[in-house]
């Protein structure tokens, strides 16, 4: 299958829906209010879609794969960040277990298309464009 848009990524599509939790989660109570964490963990989760699709968008496996580290580094920084949510009362366990989840195969998933990428890489069977 060939891939033409980075929206037909799974991972891509994965990273939107997480994102839109996160920004659900803090939208309320006090996490609301505490501006750097709201602010850092938004900006960590819209860093995870937006390197996939630059990624992406640079047209070749390299840079791909780069990108995706970048990407990936980001959903442990976002995992981080819930912890601190967690241990200040922001979200609930079930929040937290739920969104957790979620990031943990978000980095899987995007570990195995490095993977894969990585032994593609002098193939010419994946090509961005």
């Amino acid at each position: 299958m060939k891939i033409l848009r980075f929206d037909d990524l799974e991972i891509w599509k994965i990273s939107i829906e997480i994102a839109l939790e996160i920004y659900k989660l803090s939208n309320k109570g006090k996490f609301l209010k505490d501006f750097g964490l709201r602010d850092q963990i938004r900006r960590a989760i819209v860093s995870v879609s937006s390197n996939i699709a630059e990624g992406f968008e640079m047209g070749n496996n390299n840079d791909l794969i780069r990108f995706l580290r970048i990407a990936k580094g980001s959903t442990g920084e976002v995992r981080s960040q819930l912890f601190i949510a967690l241990k200040l009362n922001y979200i609930t366990n079930n929040e937290f277990s739920n969104i957790d989840n979620k990031l943990e195969l978000l980095s899987l998933k995007i570990g195995k298309f490095i993977s894969y990428l990585m032994k593609k890489k002098n193939d010419k069977e994946f090509k961005t464009r």
